[in-house]
């Protein structure tokens, strides 16, 4: 076998197979996974041979002008097929069958005295890939025609049987079934000391075909292949000496697509689909209207659900109390928290009480609507050059060690905030006193929201 016709067709079939994992990847994302689909199929096939090609150039038989003739041979095999996206498929090619040809005005072609040759393939198998063209439709949601490429490699098991005569029916003057294996040159003739009935070759098919959608399962295949062989014997001893020989099969035949018939055939898969479903389905175009409108409602009802016209934190729906005034402390139900009126702080009272500075669940940061009190305290302290006390506290939630450090972290942000607004930190004591001292019930949320709170005292 010929090495520079091994390398180029592995590199072909090198090519194929890149092509081919390529596609792989894509259908992965086009498609969603290929589970969805149909992807396995069988197909018989039955047809003619003839010992040229479309592309031109001669075989080794009948290589003078006006010499050679064509002649049918019958062709017929079996294919199976794993199709990986819209676009690839690999196909395993099995055929066998005859090619013929003669010399029409009876030239003597080689020594032998051979007029016409019929070569028996006894087997032919190949390896190809499948590309489809065309299978984007935008009129259609599937598709029922689909055109293809291929390309593959194989080996064939072949026999060439020279006849002296163009009649194909006797006068054999070369036939070495069971004699192939071995070759030799004695006396500047080749000669076979082999014991095979057939000999072996390496062959690329390159074709074109059209699938024609039957049914679910059936389609019919008709298609041209071009089959490029690296044998200088094909046809038996010729003129050529070593020059590659070709064929060419034209073929029909019946595809069956395997597995569920609730699933789509992906061999006519069309990947703008979903498009033509959201263009031209009309009742999908009412269902997608459908969802919208139920979106609609979902939103409105969010949106009703949000709606909090006083500003209390507590929406509409739920709120018990929906006229709170701006600023107010209120439950979880919307409801007002009625705090005792705090006096002056400059009040010559033993306890000099100021409002308590309260705090949301498990949280030491300041409200914003305590700056203003915080202010006056600063103010006050500084004018008079007195000193204040912090008392932390905390709601019974927890451990009592754990609020015992939340309420020190309350009275400390506090101190914090008087300090920054011009009070010297020696006039200010922190203490925390976690759930001790409370002013309202810790069984109640309304009571919780009480004892989370810092004391200022004079």
């Amino acid at each position: 076998m010929n090495y520079s016709t091994i390398k180029k067709t592995a590199v072909a079939a090198s090519l194929v197979a890149a092509l081919g994992f390529a596609d792989v990847a894509q259908a992965q994302t086009v498609f969603g996974g290929r589970s969805q689909y149909r992807t396995w199929s069988i197909g018989v096939q039955g047809g003619i041979t003839t010992p040229n090609a479309l592309i031109g150039g001669s075989n080794a038989f009948g290589q003078k002008v006006g010499y050679f003739q064509n002649k049918v041979g019958e062709y017929y095999g079996l294919t199976v097929r794993k199709q990986f996206s819209h676009l690839f498929g690999l196909e395993v090619e099995a055929n066998r069958g005859k090619i013929k040809t003669f010399n029409k005005n009876n030239a003597v072609e080689n020594s032998f005295g051979a007029k016409s040759v019929e070569t028996e393939v006894n087997w032919a198998a190949s390896l190809n890939g499948v590309f489809q063209l065309g299978t984007i439709d935008f009129l259609r949601r599937e598709n029922a025609v689909n055109f293809y490429a291929k390309v593959g490699l194989g080996v064939m098991a072949y026999n060439p049987v020279q006849f002296a005569n163009n009649e194909f029916g006797g006068g054999e003057v070369f036939n070495k079934k069971g004699s192939w294996g071995e070759e030799g040159v004695v006396g500047g003739d080749r000669v076979y000391t082999g014991d095979k009935d057939y000999r072996l070759g390496m062959y690329v098919p390159v074709g074109v075909g059209a699938k024609f959608k039957l049914s679910e399962v059936v389609a019919l295949n008709l298609g041209y292949t071009m089959n490029f062989t690296d044998e200088g014997l094909l046809y038996g001893p010729n003129r050529q000496g070593d020059a590659k020989q070709r064929f060419s099969n034209v073929y029909g035949g019946l595809e069956f697509t395997l597995g569920s018939r609730d699933k789509q055939n992906l061999t006519f898969a069309n990947p703008v689909a979903t498009m033509y479903d959201e263009l031209k389905d009309p009742s999908l175009r009412n269902e997608v209207e459908a969802l919208k409108q139920r979106v609609s409602t979902l939103e409105g009802t969010v949106s009703a659900l949000n709606t909090d016209t006083d500003g209390d934190g507590v929406s509409d729906r739920y709120d018990k109390e929906p006229n709170s005034p701006a600023g107010a402390v209120v439950d979880g139900s919307g409801r007002q928290i009625k705090f005792p009126e705090p006096t002056s702080f400059t009040d010559n009272s033993s306890t000099g009480y100021v409002a308590p500075i309260q705090f949301e669940f498990d949280s030491s940061v300041l409200k914003t609507q305590s700056y203003s009190t915080l202010d006056k305290v600063a103010k006050e302290v500084r004018d008079n050059n007195s000193s204040i006390t912090l008392d932390g506290y905390a709601s019974a939630e927890g451990t009592e060690a754990y609020n015992v450090s939340l309420s020190k972290d309350r009275a400390n942000a506090v101190k914090q905030y008087l300090v920054n607004a011009g009070v010297a930190s020696s006039k200010i004591t922190a203490n925390g006193y976690g759930e001790a001292n409370p002013v309202a019930s810790n069984a109640t949320e309304e009571g919780r929201v009480q004892n989370r709170r810092v004391e200022i005292k004079k």
